[in-house]
């Protein structure tokens, strides 16, 4: 079978979980003797981890950006043509993309399949409210009603879909939490060797975040129940480990505010085994996000045997509350995060023993090489 997967970029570093997630299954589809085609616009194209998905096809196309940041790939077209024979089905990854548009009316043109991954881009409470509604008017509502199947991350995934489109019925959307390369994470880097890197005292409790500094994610919550922690525990120390995706400054003026900014680190991005040492000389591994489907970085934290905390109502949350994997807070109630960062911390043989019992969970039972038939079968 062949598989087209599309999305506009193709780096971890500048679009996150949704690149990292593509890159894995195509992985694992070609490890089962698939065919993945990956489709991509060249715009912070990650020509280094496309290296390492050996034996499979990439179409990249040149990007442009209109005024409203909309990628537009005028040469997708015409490449799209050319490979028409190659394609058995095609995997739209996120939703109102330029992209997806040319790939609806090419899986119309040519009788081809598709299955629509949002992957939590479907609400409309994010900026350009606006320009999302009329997407969904014009062609929007078309793309996900002539989908062969809606696929959610959680059960929130899911209500989104039916939010913006109450017709739908839910056993449309198919509810498919994420598989994890839990390869990765079977032979873990020696503990020491990030603390040792940024010059931190190994006596100091490392509360860690992962994932692209922006709005949704939370920082500035976090940042502030960090603040009410420290106070009570000065051993304390924050390090938020990402890219800047337009809410650093708002963060770092935060840290100022409060006077903590020699608790607190910024790093930028973080990849591959830097990425794990990281999480495996932190504490706890923190995720507050304000509104989001699902995220893999705390999931992470666990399988680097690393206590985490997440929002309660979100994806993440029903996750973790699913698999017991960690502890939950209300977003922007810093007493209670702070409570809850000193409570694991003052029974730290606890919470490792419930992060291991998870992470043994999470090997066993989503590991991707296990799972992977459960994306082939929504295709056929």
């Amino acid at each position: 079978m062949k598989i087209l997967h599309a999305f506009v970029f193709f780096s971890i570093k500048h679009a996150g979980g949704t690149s990292d997630l593509m890159f894995k299954i195509a992985k694992a589809q070609k490890k089962a003797g698939l065919s993945p085609i990956i489709l991509s616009g060249d715009y912070k194209f990650d020509y280094e981890l496309a290296d390492n998905l050996h034996g499979v096809d990439f179409v990249i196309c040149k990007s442009f950006f209109d005024k409203f940041g909309f990628s537009i790939m005028p040469s997708m077209i015409w490449k799209l043509f050319s490979i028409r024979k190659d394609v058995d089905v095609v995997h739209m990854h996120v939703y109102r993309t330029f992209q997806n548009v040319i790939l609806y009316l090419f899986s119309k043109i040519f009788s081809i399949p598709y299955v629509m991954d949002a992957h939590g881009a479907v609400p409309y409470h994010e900026n350009k409210k606006f320009l999302k509604r009329v997407f969904d008017f014009i062609i929007g509502k078309r793309i996900l009603r002539d989908a062969k199947h809606l696929i959610a991350e959680t059960v929130v995934g899911r209500d989104e879909y039916l939010s913006i489109m109450p017709s739908l019925v839910a056993d449309e959307v198919i509810v498919l939490s994420p598989p994890f390369d839990t390869d990765e994470f079977i032979s873990l880097p020696d503990k020491g060797l990030f603390r040792e890197k940024y010059q931190i005292d190994p006596n100091l409790k490392v509360v860690m975040f992962l994932g692209r500094i922006h709005y949704i994610k939370g920082n500035d919550f976090l940042i502030k129940g960090f603040a009410e922690a420290l106070k009570l525990r000065p051993d304390l120390f924050l390090i938020l480990v990402g890219p800047d995706d337009g809410h650093m400054e708002e963060c770092k003026k935060i840290v100022d505010e409060l006077n903590i900014s020699s608790n607190v680190l910024f790093t930028g991005f973080l990849g591959g085994e830097h990425k794990n040492s990281a999480l495996i000389d932190a504490e706890i591994v923190v995720q507050l996000s304000r509104f989001e489907q699902g995220a893999w970085a705390p999931l992470e934290g666990v399988l680097c045997k690393t206590p985490i905390i997440v929002t309660a109502d979100t994806g993440t949350g029903e996750d973790v509350k699913r698999i017991k994997a960690g502890y939950l807070v209300d977003f922007d109630n810093n007493e209670m995060l702070a409570n809850t960062i000193i409570n694991i911390l003052d029974n730290y043989d606890d919470a490792k023993k419930l992060t291991i019992e998870a992470r043994d969970f999470i090997i066993e039972n989503l590991s991707m090489n296990a799972r992977i038939g459960e994306y082939t079968d929504l295709y056929i």
